[in-house]
């Protein structure tokens, strides 16, 4: 029988936008920008299909406890309810996902390991009644003992969250609660800390981060003739999702087919499974398409968040200001499952001594299985954590040395040809240095504005803004400066791959480019990134980008600021495929009337095929005349090497990026409240292939990381590792009245490994945007505050 498929109304189509130039380099503007400002965009949430049902997950109310019994059969009994289903009506013998670690249950058996972790779905003829039916779904909970912590964990009578686990990290760690351990030693620190004249430390604590995108977990799941599903859904990565879905269905991945849909924000929050298998169960059961869409509340406990953590460092230096030794232990809470643990642990150990030349060292990073929220990817993607630590660090010591912390970082700042703590050597330009004497050149704001603004003067400038706590007594400003290092790509000896399909042929008279990848647009912009190049490679004014789906080969993830660099380089190299495959065929059709088809340097341009000196030999349109040229290819970056498990020792990272910030801070003292100012940056990308793309992500990722520099934390409590503040009510992101003036200085020094030499950028703004404002707050007020987020009570001595 035939494949039947009833596109739901939202489906993402082709998105096709003409230009006369609009090639790399150049700031064209989104294709889908106009269509989200005028509110015409269709997100996963506006997914639409007449006859669907809703889909509702019913979550655990504690976080540690055995199910005793499940009586489901009140849900049932109610009027428009379609489908209950708990683990026992899984139709696969495969149970359990997972991005690297298979740990996590489709749902609940027999015990919950985490609040708000799915036991039941029901699929119903309405939302509410959906949701109605969950409600009367009655289990009986023995609550465990908790898991909470790095001493509960590791005791020696610690309950294990997954007995009996055999996955590949299991077996060198010194504990069935440790996911991972990642050791980096270098040198020798004992030796190189008698060189020491000074010598600081510091424990730190890093506070849980949600990645808040604005748009919920949501999806469509249609079931097909053939017995597959096809879901329509937002995540990051449509291919893992695939190879994690297809098993516990029970079914091969062709039957299961996959299409992206509007994706209202991600930073690392869906990478992870979330409603997918979810909607597929009950859309197979009900034999009905099945929309899931969470409410934000749910949403607080439908994706991982950022891993807080624990860390203690001890730096050395000489009375010259030259680093000698460099110790750290960090402790990462990767919650009940393992998500993305294994690779955030080796990106902390092997980033933890952050853009400094330190050649001995002596680092420790672990992650935890405990009973709090499950912890995984997020922006910045463990180097974020380690940059609050090691920039702290460095201001003690510039301190204890009576030295400008700047020039002190400047007088340690690698370069290139720099040798990493795990042996790699910095093989393209590492610009630290010229980073911070660029944020620190920039003039600094006025101070103190409302004092000669008179009758003009805003209220929103100070410190309490609108609520008029002050008006300006007691008020302190403080400078702060901070920079870090992260990683780009996939590590470790991980098969880091993206595939881009390009056809070329002649539509009404004209050359047309489609681009067709498995990219997710999150955001980021690569739809627009990849049509750029397409027309600088091809030469074509008019490129058709297809909808992101599985009948395409895999792009990988979007993240670890890796998708311009790997999708972009795999969208360039079948371009110059296509373009060399016309260009054979222009030689068979044209090349006895010119000798140029032989000997010249042909080029693409404008549509027409020309040589290095500029003259035309055809149209494009004139060779393709009813053929097409229609390539698939994939691009890898150069190969790396997992970290050796003793020592820490090898190549195992693509590309390192570099960010800096200067914070400009005002402090009511009295009151405990903070006014940022002002948050430059300095940032190398590489070659910038959207300027202003470029821009909105350095703002963005500075943004997110003064959010968690003074408000955003996910509050677990400690006695029940219940989520206290699971909404936009309590948990608070910056707003554009919290949000300060971001001025943007962008170097392009080119990375010559990398395509168009360009830099992955997206993350690097995160990590050194929260230590420099803290690192202002700390010159404001002289505490030492070394927890984030910043709140009031920690200013005012109040805790």
């Amino acid at each position: 029988m035939a494949n039947t498929r009833t596109t739901p109304s939202g489906t993402p189509t082709n998105v096709t936008q003409k230009h006369t130039k609009g090639g790399i380099g150049e700031s064209t503007l989104r294709p889908d920008g106009t269509l989200k400002v005028t509110g015409e965009f269709a997100y996963s949430s506006d997914m639409w299909h007449e006859d669907m049902l809703w889909g509702q997950t019913l979550r655990s109310t504690v976080a540690h406890a055995e199910i005793v019994s499940i009586d489901i059969s009140e849900a049932l009994a109610m009027p428009g309810v379609y489908s209950v289903l708990t683990y026992d009506d899984l139709p696969a013998e495969m149970k359990n996902y997972g991005l690297e670690i298979q740990d996590t249950p489709v749902l609940a058996n027999g015990r919950v390991r985490h609040h708000g972790e799915p036991v039941a779905l029901v699929a119903a003829d309405h939302p509410e009644t959906a949701r109605r039916a969950a409600a009367k779904i009655k289990i009986d909970y023995k609550e465990l003992p908790l898991v909470t912590d790095e001493a509960s964990a590791l005791a020696a009578d610690a309950p294990l969250i997954h007995p009996g686990r055999d996955d590949h990290h299991s077996g060198h760690v010194p504990h069935p609660n440790i996911v991972h351990r990642q050791p980096i030693i270098r040198g020798n620190v004992e030796e190189a800390r008698k060189r020491a004249d000074v010598i600081v430390e510091g424990e730190y604590t890093f506070g849980m981060q949600d990645q808040a995108f604005l748009g919920p977990e949501s999806g469509l799941a249609v079931p097909s003739e053939d017995g597959g599903v096809d879901l329509y859904v937002a995540t990051q990565w449509l291919h893992s999702d695939l190879k994690q879905i297809a098993p516990v269905l029970g079914l091969p991945e062709e039957k299961v087919r996959m299409t992206l849909s509007g994706v209202g924000g991600a930073f690392g929050g869906r990478e992870d499974i979330s409603m997918q298998i979810h909607a597929c169960l009950l859309a197979l059961a009900t034999g009905k398409p099945v929309k899931i869409v969470y409410n934000r509340f749910e949403s607080f406990f439908g994706h991982v968040h950022r891993h807080p953590a624990k860390l203690w460092y001890e730096h050395g230096a000489t009375k010259d200001g030259k680093i000698t030794h460099m110790k750290c232990k960090i402790v990462l809470d990767g919650g009940a499952y393992a998500s993305a643990s294994p690779a955030v642990v080796g990106n902390a150990s092997s980033l933890s001594v952050g853009p400094y030349v330190i050649d001995d060292v002596d680092i420790e990073a672990i992650a935890l299985y405990t009973n709090n929220p499950p912890c995984g990817a997020m922006r910045g993607f463990g180097a974020v954590q380690a940059c609050f630590a090691y920039e702290a660090q460095m201001d003690k010591l510039a301190a204890k040395l009576g030295m400008d912390p700047v020039e002190f970082r400047q007088l340690n700042a690698m370069e290139m040809g720099t040798i990493m703590p795990t042996g790699q050597v910095v093989d393209s330009p590492a610009p630290v240095a010229e980073l911070l004497r660029r944020v620190k050149a920039r003039p600094l704001p006025p101070e103190r504005q409302w004092e000669t603004a008179g009758e003009a003067a805003d209220l929103r400038a100070l410190p309490g803004g609108l609520s008029n706590t002050t008006h300006g007594e007691g008020v302190v400003r403080g400078v702060g400066y901070a920079v870090g290092i992260k990683n780009v790509g996939f590590s470790e000896g991980f098969d880091d791959y993206s595939t881009a399909r390009v056809r070329l042929e002649v539509i009404n008279g004209e050359p047309v480019a489609m681009v067709h990848t498995a990219m997710a647009e999150v955001g980021q912009g690569g739809v627009t990134v990849h049509a750029q190049i397409a027309r600088t490679e091809l030469g074509v004014t008019q490129v058709t980008i297809h909808p992101a789906d599985t009948q395409v080969g895999s792009a990988g993830s979007t993240s670890a600021s890796r998708q311009t660099y790997m999708t972009g380089g795999a969208v360039k190299n079948t371009c110059e495929a296509v373009r060399e495959a016309l260009l054979e065929m222009g030689r068979r059709k044209n090349g006895s009337y010119h000798p140029a088809w032989a000997h010249a340097e042909l080029l693409l341009e404008s549509g027409k095929v020309v040589t290095d000196g500029g003259e035309v030999l055809a149209d494009i349109a004139e060779i393709l005349e009813d053929e097409a040229i229609d390539l698939e290819l994939e691009f890898r970056h150069r190969p790396t090497v997992a970290f050796d498990l003793v020592t820490g020792q090898g190549d195992g990272h693509v590309q390192y990026t570099f960010a800096a910030h200067r914070a400009v801070v005002e402090v009511d003292t009295e009151l405990g409240l903070v006014k940022v100012v002002e948050l430059a940056t300095a940032q190398d990308v590489g070659k910038a292939l959207n300027m202003l793309s470029v821009v909105g992500q350095i703002q963005g990722g500075t943004t997110q990381g003064l959010g968690v520099a003074v408000m955003e934390e996910i509050i677990v409590d400690p006695k029940t590792a219940k989520v206290r503040n699971p909404s936009f009510t309590d948990y608070l992101i910056p707003t554009i009245l919290d949000t300060p003036t971001i001025p943007v200085d962008v170097l392009e020094l080119a990375d010559p490994n990398a395509p168009y030499g360009l830099r992955g950028l997206g993350e690097a703004p995160t990590l050194s945007s929260t230590p420099a404002v803290l690192a202002a707050i700390r010159a404001a007020t002289g505490l030492e505050l070394n927890k984030t987020p910043i709140r009031p009570e920690a200013l005012t001595g109040t805790l």
